[in-house]
């Protein structure tokens, strides 16, 4: 029996295998880039259509992709070559900062900087080392109580050391390859002005502290007026003042107080007003806003006193002696070690002991006056010749020679005679030198308005309400 022939068996039949030569593998190549290339293609004509008519493509269309000569090959194999990147270079590597210990050391009594080394276990030769150094010896070789050094070692060995020498300058030493270096770095301060009221209830220092004021301040206050206010006797209750000062700042945290720009005190019914000026000499003085001198040739106390303890009297009795005795001076109680200041401008002519007055010092000035300091436990620098300028330190209080008690004798001598300290007039200093009054006068001005709108501001904030015009 005849069956019909199924199609697929007549169709079917193995394909004869392709042949392998250069053609045949050029063919492979360029059908596995056409993938991509298509996809290249189809980005190009997103990125660059119709930027030469100016319209953008309404239809995209593919041409089919014919491999032409064998030439064309390497061209497009070119494009289709991976970009080799640079490689990158290693990032060179930071050592971290060496830490060294740190040493906070504060002088106290009796210490000294090898005293200091051997206590901390520090390096001996070292110190020497860096006590030789010139601009490091002046600044190392005299250390005072309270004095404070940071020194930064390692087992020992001194790596750093810095004190601050005072509010705008520091000693810093450093170790380098060579030993040691030292250098005085500059501290930047910032002054910001203040003003503040004061008034008077029991002393000046409570009123100061009432106010927060710190003593240092007050102290400046007193010295200033000094010259017509008693603050140990004149003081009265209900007294009050007004000061315009600066503030000190560094590093933007505040150090302490500077100086008094302009100040007025109100003693017992009296005003006196006081400005601040610094002439072209550098020189630095207080002065009346007319510009009259604050300052007498003379102070009428030349020591910090507690009380007096005996004053003026030609009839007084001898607390020793026993006897009707002329007591020709001023007797200050004040601690033993308490500084000594001259009264005024002059020239030492004596300072040695004294019989009863112990231990003298005796200074002439202008004016054919003379002062006389007794009782003293020791001697300032200055000696027989010398020349002192009022305030000078010419010794310290104490009780040699006839004394019950440490204590100043002081003796103010007009023409050779005696006359009481507390109550002889004063002969005035100097007022402002005319070449420099215009100066004072325009720089003087602002700074006494401001203090003087801030009085006002203060009267009108304690000045009572009046009933009538308050408001319901």
């Amino acid at each position: 029996m005849k069956r019909t022939a199924s199609p697929l068996l007549l169709d079917y039949k193995h394909a004869a295998p392709a042949p392998r030569g250069k053609k045949g593998k050029l063919k492979w190549f360029a059908a596995g880039l056409g993938l991509p290339l298509v996809a290249l293609l189809i980005v190009m004509s997103f990125r660059d259509g119709g930027e030469s008519t100016g319209t953008a493509p309404t239809d995209i269309g593919i041409a089919p992709i014919t491999l032409g000569d064998k030439a064309e090959l390497p061209a497009l194999a070119e494009l289709l070559t991976p970009v080799e990147l640079p490689s990158e270079r290693p990032l060179p590597r930071l050592e971290p900062s060496p830490r060294y210990a740190s040493l906070e050391l504060e002088v106290r009594s009796g210490d000294t900087l090898d005293r200091l080394f051997r206590k901390h276990d520090l390096s001996l030769s070292d110190l020497a080392a860096i006590v030789r150094l010139p601009d490091a010896r002046d600044y190392l070789r005299l250390l005072r109580p309270g004095d404070a050094l940071v020194i930064e070692h390692e087992n020992g060995k001194v790596m750093s050391l810095y004190r601050e020498l005072d509010l705008t300058s520091a000693l810093r030493v450093v170790r380098d390859a060579s030993g040691y270096v030292a250098e005085i770095l500059e501290r930047p301060i910032e002054k910001q002005k203040r003003l503040d009221y004061g008034r008077i209830e029991t002393s000046l220092f409570e009123s100061a502290a009432a106010a927060g004021l710190p003593d240092k301040l007050i102290m400046t206050l007193a010295g200033i007026f000094a010259w017509d206010i008693d603050f140990v006797l004149d003081i009265r209750q209900g007294d009050d003042y007004y000061i315009l000062y600066e503030e000190i700042y560094q590093d933007g945290k505040f150090v302490g107080t500077g100086e008094i720009l302009a100040a007025e005190f109100n003693n017992n019914g009296r005003t006196f007003r006081a400005v601040r000026y610094v002439d072209a000499d550098g020189r630095a003085d207080y002065y009346t806003p007319e510009g009259r001198s604050l300052r007498k040739a003379f102070i009428r106390a030349p020591v910090d006193f507690t009380r007096i303890s005996s004053a003026f009297n030609p009839a007084r009795r001898h607390p020793i002696l026993n006897t009707i005795r002329a007591h020709r001076g001023v007797d200050y109680a004040a601690p033993a070690g308490t500084p000594i200041k001259a009264a005024g401008d002059g020239k030492i002519i004596y300072r040695g002991r004294k019989g009863g007055y112990g231990n003298v010092v005796e200074i002439q000035h202008g004016g054919n006056i003379t002062t006389l300091y007794a009782h003293m436990s020791r001697f300032g620098k200055h000696g027989v010749n010398a020349r002192v300028r009022q305030g000078d330190v010419i010794g310290y209080v104490g009780a040699t020679g006839l004394a019950t008690a440490p204590h100043l004798h002081y003796e103010y001598r007009l023409n050779g005679v005696h006359r009481n300290p507390r109550t002889v007039e004063l002969p005035q200093a100097d007022p402002i030198k005319e070449e420099y009054r215009a100066d004072f006068l325009a720089k003087s001005e602002p700074i006494l308005g401001e203090l003087a709108q801030y009085k006002r501001t203060q009267l009108a904030l304690a000045a009572p309400i009046d009933p009538t015009l308050a408001s319901d």
